[in-house]
């Protein structure tokens, strides 16, 4: 016969294997997004430079904030207004260089959009045909005051695209673009108000674990340019940081507001937790 402590026991671990199946499910009912934001200007050296260094940045940075979405990016760029500057180049070539090619399908394709056609896009609608929004470099790409007034004209929408589950990468923003200056660099992430800009060349840069495990390498780190530093994280993950500790590169993939992020790891965690400890309270009641 079967002791009513071994019942007792059994009882327990099924309604723990319960509590774990709803909260596996609850956590992965809710979309999350992903972003990755870099000093580095990779859309530049893809073609000019190390080029395979900044390929495997826009790689891995792809993959990171697709997260396993198959639809196309989109590719924000209105014009080449800024390669006259100097300095720069076409990003859309470096997007190329990097294995993604022109097209509406599912795979490692592209679309490319002006400022007025992205103004134009429901948040619906970018859910339902992008994986990521691409955001080019301003100093070495086509980022112009146009593209950027139009990003953080929707800041909201595109934060809301995120808590949706899209995705979203942004290459080296430090002013040097044509068109104007009065958009605010990185200002469709309200809480990124921390970049500096600063040009280096890129020596003695160096991954964090977090960005190690993105599958980078510190040679795609090194070998050409970066135009800004972050000098706060805003609750996302350091990828790399530069000789003298400056943060290059920040991602993260969870929840997004105006003030900061927060995954939602920690709450499952916490469900859990709590679930384990309350059935452990209520076994221990019933032996007193």
């Amino acid at each position: 016969m079967v002791s009513a402590s071994i019942r007792g026991c059994v009882r327990w671990m099924t309604i723990s294997a319960a509590i774990l199946g709803l909260s596996a499910k609850v956590a992965f009912a809710t979309p999350v997004g992903s972003v990755f934001v870099t000093g580095h200007d990779p859309d530049f050296h893809a073609t000019l430079g190390a080029t395979l260094n900044a390929q495997h940045i826009i790689q891995d940075a792809l993959t990171f904030v697709r997260n396993g979405n198959t639809l196309p990016v989109l590719l924000l760029e209105s014009n080449l207004n800024n390669i006259p500057l100097g300095d720069h180049t076409d990003s859309e070539a470096g997007i190329v260089a990097s294995g993604y090619t022109a097209g509406a399908t599912p795979g490692n394709h592209y679309v490319k959009v002006d400022a007025t056609t992205f103004s134009s896009l429901s948040v619906a609608t970018l859910l339902s045909s992008y994986s990521a929004i691409v955001v080019p470099s301003d100093h070495g790409g086509t980022l112009t005051e146009q593209d950027l007034a139009a990003l953080d004209g929707r800041s909201a929408d595109i934060l809301a695209y995120l808590n949706g589950g899209g995705g979203l990468f942004a290459m080296a923003e430090d002013g040097d673009h044509s068109g104007g200056s009065g958009a605010k660099l990185f200002g469709f992430l309200p809480f990124l108000v921390s970049s500096t800009a600063f040009s280096e060349a890129e020596s003695g840069n160096t991954l964090t674990p977090f960005g190690l495990s993105l599958g980078l390498t510190n040679t795609d780190i090194n070998g050409n340019f970066s135009h800004n530093v972050f000098t706060a994280t805003g609750g996302m993950n350091v990828v790399d940081v530069d000789a003298r500790g400056e943060i290059l590169s920040l991602a993260f993939r969870g929840e997004f507001s105006p003030g900061g992020v927060a995954t939602p790891e920690p709450s499952t965690i916490l469900l859990l937790g709590s679930g384990a400890f309350g059935l452990l309270r209520m076994k221990r009641r019933r032996r007193q």
